[in-house]
């Protein structure tokens, strides 16, 4: 065997280097010394394709100018926000769950897959020609269907913001599937599965889209002077309002309240993960906010900063006030807080102060937590606290645009815009109440009618037996967390 290795080194190595080199050579100089009087004409076509290409480059860098870098620019910055505002379907797949007991994990993180994919069809079917198609009305958009037709169609191109059709969409199907994963965490643990199905395309595609038209659409609320950059009361509010209403009709879980009316506490089963879910949507808020101004300017830095500055606000006091009221400070309670604070400042982190942003999201902390005792009063089941977030926190922050609105602070679209602690009067705050009161109104009434449709031809809750065993078993065949010995403890409110 050695002896056969030596021979291989000995003969292998001089055989390709020393043998082979020198031929090759001598066969190049061979046909290349044929060639060589004619072999420069093969240049030619290369020599002219490269004359025009540079050409043609340098009259392109004479006609591109500094309005067409920042079209660019504005383009790539809305695309990646609207990356983060996708990804904050992660964030609220985990905080849902986490919340949610061990034995619906799986239920709560498929509805949190399924509903954007849901949103993005329903959106591109008829949603976003009703939210901001250009030949409808002041109530409702139309356009072509399927995201047909020309940029001018929804308000594009050179006339309108200086986005693709393209570009546009998915930032805004973002926000649609938004909404509807809002309804997912209040209506959890026990709804069908098919019946949040059909809900979420019936919000996504008709009723999210319908008032989103009233302002972002260029309709009446735009035309009146109501004010709501990045969608506390348009997309925050809104699903927080569907979910109040499917939480109402689907009626709280069993064990929840007592014989005596007492709440009984279910928690969830992983707060880790919850934890995680949190950070996810604060980053993914960097998104929804400075994306929101639809733009690459120096206004995107100074949203984000008022943005995080109403999240830090929320938590603490969330945390504080919890902790007060209970003798021990609330993970879940934090958890939320920060959420409200994101929540509250939404609608004006273009025209907030630093102090105003501060203050929106401290209140926005405060409210969040007796919103989800006054909730549990009148026997509103919110596994998650959706409710308590987004519709009560939407609204706040939605009026508070009318207190805390800084005129030497704005940035597109907010000039003038003053609230009652900066001069403004009463003015602003009366048109923000109308804005929330009118969107809230529609929403509940055409989610009510949605939900008891469904109610009356499908049924919208699984049966006792189905519940109790849990909704992974009884609508997915599957569990979570295979093997692992299941908590029962959430039974003794039953007993």
């Amino acid at each position: 065997m050695l002896k056969n290795r030596s021979k291989f080194r000995r003969r292998s190595k001089p055989s390709f280097w020393t043998a082979s080199v020198p031929p090759f050579d001598q066969a190049a100089k061979r046909i290349f010394g044929r060639v060589g009087s004619w072999a420069w004409v093969a240049c030619i076509p290369l020599a002219i394709t490269i004359l025009v290409t540079w050409g043609f480059a340098a009259h392109a860098q004479e006609e591109l100018t500094a309005e067409d870098v920042q079209v660019v620019l504005n383009n790539i910055w809305v695309t990646i926000a609207a990356f983060l505002v996708i990804f904050m379907n992660a964030g609220f797949a985990m905080v849902e769950t986490g919340f949610a007991r061990q034995k619906n994990a799986v239920n709560v993180l498929t509805k949190n897959l399924i509903v954007f994919a849901l949103a993005t069809l329903g959106y591109w079917f008829i949603g976003f020609s009703l939210m901001f198609g250009a030949n409808g009305n002041p109530f409702v958009g139309w356009g072509s269907f399927f995201l047909g037709g020309a940029p001018e169609l929804y308000g594009l191109g050179p006339d309108g913001l200086n986005l693709s059709k393209d570009t546009f969409f998915l930032f805004q199907v973002a926000f649609a599937g938004t909404a509807a994963t809002i309804v997912s965490g209040a209506v959890a643990e026990r709804i069908k599965f098919v019946d949040f199905l059909v809900f979420s395309i019936l919000l996504t595609a008709i009723a999210y889209p319908i008032t989103g038209h009233w302002l972002w659409g260029g309709g009446w609320l735009l035309e009146l002077g109501f004010h709501d950059f990045a969608g506390s009361t348009i997309v925050h509010s809104v699903g927080g309002w569907a979910a109040l209403m499917g939480a109402a009709f689907l009626g709280p879980r069993m064990g929840k309240y007592n014989a005596e009316g007492q709440v009984n506490a279910l928690p969830g089963h992983n707060l880790s993960i919850a934890t995680l879910g949190c950070l996810i949507l604060w980053l993914g808020w960097f998104g929804f906010n400075p994306g929101s101004q639809l733009a690459a300017d120096l206004a995107v830095p100074y949203i984000a900063v008022t943005t995080n500055l109403g999240a830090a606000a929320g938590g603490v006091a969330a945390t504080f006030v919890s902790w007060g009221l209970s003798g021990k400070p609330d993970l879940s309670m934090t958890i939320n807080g920060i959420l409200a604070g994101l929540v509250s400042v939404t609608a004006g982190c273009y025209v907030f102060g630093y102090g105003g942003a501060f203050w929106a999201g401290l209140i926005g902390g405060v409210l969040v937590v007796f919103a989800v005792g006054f909730f549990d009063s009148i026997k509103i089941d919110d596994p998650v606290g959706a409710t308590s977030v987004h519709l009560v926190c939407g609204a706040w922050g939605t009026l508070a645009v009318g207190l805390f609105a800084n005129p030497n602070n704005f940035t597109q679209g907010g000039e003038g815009i003053s609230g009652l602690f900066f001069g403004g009067g009463l003015a602003q705050l009366g048109i923000q109440f109308v804005g929330v009161l009118s969107v809230g109104l529609f929403t509940v009434v055409l989610s009510s009618i949605f939900w008891l449709v469904l109610k009356s031809t499908m049924g919208l809750r699984v049966s006792p037996e189905e519940e109790m065993k849990g909704l992974d078993i009884g609508e997915h065949g599957m569990e979570a967390y295979s093997g692992f010995l299941k908590d029962t403890t959430d039974m003794a409110g039953m007993m």
